[in-house]
């Protein structure tokens, strides 16, 4: 069952019939992005397995994970913001048990190169173990 958020998201794509159009609004989207704050900017919060340098910071607040981001590259921007926009907000066991099928619906995986596609999974990876943390956390 996705989300609210993701249901937004594919409804969104949906609006574009080809991906030249799908890219420019992954690019408007990137411009949306929570940003990570500077200080944050370092080898500890990059998420390896991407071409692009892209840090992610998720923290708790009052039961729910909030996640900001940022890359180098534009369309990298707009992938990770997509990704935050749907799973920031939720608790961490829901994070962890959220399907990822929305990304296939919206066509993403099928038209990424494979390091950007790579990059989109090792930044699930990433937001699932940050939830994971948080729920061993929570938990303990």
């Amino acid at each position: 069952m996705s989300s609210q958020a993701q249901q937004e998201i594919i409804e969104e794509f949906a609006l574009f019939d080809d991906w030249m159009d799908k890219y420019e609004h992954l690019i408007e989207l990137g411009k949306t992005l929570p940003l990570i704050q500077e200080q944050y900017k370092t080898d500890q919060y990059i998420i390896k397995g991407c071409q692009s340098k892209v840090w992610l910071r998720a923290e708790q607040k009052e039961g729910f994970v909030y996640f900001s981001a940022d890359s180098d590259a534009i369309i990298t921007k707009g992938i990770v913001s997509v990704l935050i926009r749907a799973f920031s907000g939720m608790s961490p066991q829901d994070i962890v048990n959220a399907p990822t099928d929305f990304i296939n619906e919206i066509g993403l995986s099928d038209h990424l190169s494979p390091t950007r596609a790579n990059g989109l999974v090792a930044m699930i990876k990433q937001m699932k173990l940050y939830a994971t943390a948080f729920a061993a956390q929570n938990n303990a």
